[in-house]
Parts: C-alpha cells; structure tokens; sequence
C-alpha cells in the first residue's frame, strides 16, 4: 500500500500553495471577512490558473486543503464555484451537461446545491419545499436555508417534496432534484451576513414562490432525489474533510510562527511540546483518513462509513486544534489571523452533515454490517 500520491498531484499541490501565498494577501483576506463580499475576481484567477477540474478530483482536493491552509474563506468560495457539478456529471442528460455543467467548469457559471430549509437540515428527508406537476412542467414552492453561493449562483441543484411518502418508514421516497434558474420569476434570494466565520463564502436564504420549472430540469428519476444527493454528500463530504485539514495545519502554521518570537524558555514548556506533538499526529491521522476516503470515493467504490469518518474526524480535529493554539497564544490572539481561523473552523462541524449526522452514519453502516455479517 502507498501512502504517497502521484507526482503530479503533488506538484498541483505546491502550485497551489503557492498561489494562495501570492494571491490570498492579508489585505485581501481582510477585506473579504469584513465586507463579506463574494471574491469573484479571484475565482476567475483560479480557474485561469486550472485548479478547477472535477475530471481530476485529486487535484481539487490537494488545492482546496492548501487553499483552506491560507484562508478557509477564500479557498472554500473559489473551488466551490462549482458546488454540485457532480451531480450532473453522474445524473444528467447531455442536454442538461450542455446548458449547465460545462459553461460552469469553464468558469462561465456559478452552481449550488439547494437541499436546506429552516426546519430541516440534518434531516434531507424532513424538507417540506413542493414540486407539483402541471401539463406544461412543474411548480415549485419552498423555503431553503444556509445556500452556499446563494445569491452568486446561476443555477441551484435543488431537492423538493414531488410526492407524500408511502409511509413514515420510507419519508425519504418522493423526493426529486431539479435544476432551478436564479433569475427566474419567483426565486428570491437573500444574502445572510454577520456570519461567525467563513464570511467570503456567499451564503443566502431563498424563497421560491409558484417557480415554473420545465420537464427538462428534472435530475435523474423522479421520485429518486434522495439516493441523488447521498451520492453527492459522499462525494463533497471529502472535500469538507480536506478544507478542515487545511485550516488545521493553517493553525498550526500560524501557532508554530507565534512561538519563533518567544523566548526558548517559553517554546520548551512541557505542555507546548506536548501541545505541538499532539496538534501534529492529529493533523496527520485526519489528512491520511481523508485521503483513504478519497481514494474510495474517487475510484467508485465509496465507502460511506469511512466518508463520515473522514468529514467528522477532520472537523473535530480542526477545531480541537483550534482551542489549543488558542490556550497557548492566549488574549494575543485577538484580532489576528488565528482568530480569524478559529472563526472559520467552527462550520466544518455543521455543513454537509453536522458531527451527530456523521456518527449516526457511520454507527448504522458498521451495525449494517453486522448484521449482514450473521
């Protein structure tokens, strides 16, 4: 077994962290988390650079862990421009691939998934928005919740109620993803801001009020939304994993700087060296679990027991590293980057499967094996 990745990865790798270096300046960086604007001039120097490309998903997962080590706002909101391409690259008709999903990966859209609302989100098989079938199309009403990219995005892979389910058992039948427009009539997004961390990223509430959406828009199988978008979380959870890698070691980063201005008496302290090793081997066991995942999901074969274990681990490592850089540098972390990254740590915790969803997967699937084990 090889615990190295190709050379080209490896040399994507250090492109990208030498783009973020470069084009991720403290000016910038500031500017973005106080503003909260959308860094859409530095997405476009992304995609010219070619870190964008899902057909090359390893090279996408080193750029956003190095792109995350920099400044998790940043990184996160130029690589998930494309947020949800993978749907359509596994569900889509040509048709759809040719109106959405390539003018997207050439950078000349902005995409996003649309699945939270205000009473579900945890819970995919709760959401309440409608799709009702016409002679001409469907209708759509709904209220979703926490929508990256929502008021950026030219189109949204949205999940919404087609159907009542046959019972309270299988809730998560008579679900359907669409394809829905932002400037159609009746979808109203709203930016949200004053955001704990994470503030470049667009995040949005969107209503959507008797929206018309064609027969064309309907994503695989009516009725088979559900299966859809776990296919996708198996896929996007990786690269949550990664961003948590990312900001751990950006921590650590600026945690190790912090120490080179104090004295040896102070860098020699038992508890930050113990700190130090601690911070490192876990920052470690979270990328090499994050890499094994990968590696499943990549080749076809995706485990969704250890993708939950890549997304909760790398989470709740990133932030534990987080409270113990902080114990260390104490009231000087005011103000200052590793203040910022421990802001934007916290999310990773939540979005795309909070810590409990992950465990609950996770327990599931070993006690599923047990079973089908006797």
């Amino acid at each position: 077994m090889s615990f190295e990745l190709p050379q080209e990865v490896e040399e994507t790798r250090k492109r990208a962290r030498e783009f973020a270096l470069r084009e991720f300046t403290k000016d910038l960086i500031d500017h973005y988390d106080e503003t909260e604007e959308y860094p859409d001039e530095i997405r476009k120097k992304v995609f010219d650079a070619g870190f964008i490309t899902i057909e090359n998903p390893w090279n996408m997962l080193v750029a956003m862990e190095e792109f995350c080590r920099v400044d998790p706002g940043i990184g996160l909101s130029t690589l998930a421009s494309v947020f949800g391409s993978e749907i359509l690259l596994l569900y889509g008709t040509e048709e759809q691939k040719e109106k959405y999903l390539y003018p997207t990966l050439k950078g000349e859209k902005i995409s996003a998934v649309a699945v939270t609302e205000p009473g579900a989100g945890s819970d995919v098989a709760g959401i309440s928005s409608r799709l009702e079938k016409t002679d001409r199309g469907w209708i759509l009403n709904g209220h979703k919740m926490f929508i990256t990219n929502g008021t950026v995005a030219d189109h949204y892979y949205l999940l919404a109620r087609s159907a009542p389910p046959p019972s309270k058992e299988k809730r998560h039948h008579g679900l359907t993803l669409a394809i829905v427009e932002r400037k159609w009539r009746g979808v109203n997004p709203v930016k949200l801001k004053g955001k704990l961390g994470m503030r470049a990223t667009d995040t949005a509430e969107i209503t959507f009020e008797n929206v018309e959406v064609p027969n064309e828009n309907i994503v695989g199988e009516e009725g088979k939304g559900f299966y859809i978008i776990m296919t996708f979380f198996n896929i996007s959870r990786v690269y949550v994993a990664a961003q948590s890698v990312g900001t751990a070691q950006g921590i650590l980063d600026l945690l190790l700087e912090y120490l080179s201005t104090k004295p040896a008496s102070f860098r020699e302290m038992e508890y930050v060296q113990f700190a130090l090793a601690e911070m490192s081997a876990l920052i470690e066991a979270a990328r090499n679990i994050t890499y094994k995942a990968a590696t499943k999901v990549f080749s076809f074969n995706p485990d969704p027991a250890l993708t939950s274990m890549a997304k909760y681990y790398a989470a709740e490592i990133a932030n534990q590293v987080a409270n113990t850089a902080f114990k260390i540098v104490g009231m000087e972390a005011s103000g200052t980057k590793l203040e910022k990254l421990y802001r934007d740590a916290k999310i990773t915790e939540i979005w795309e499967g909070t810590s409990e969803i992950e465990k609950l997967v996770i327990s599931r699937m070993i006690l599923k094996r047990i079973q089908e084990a006797k």
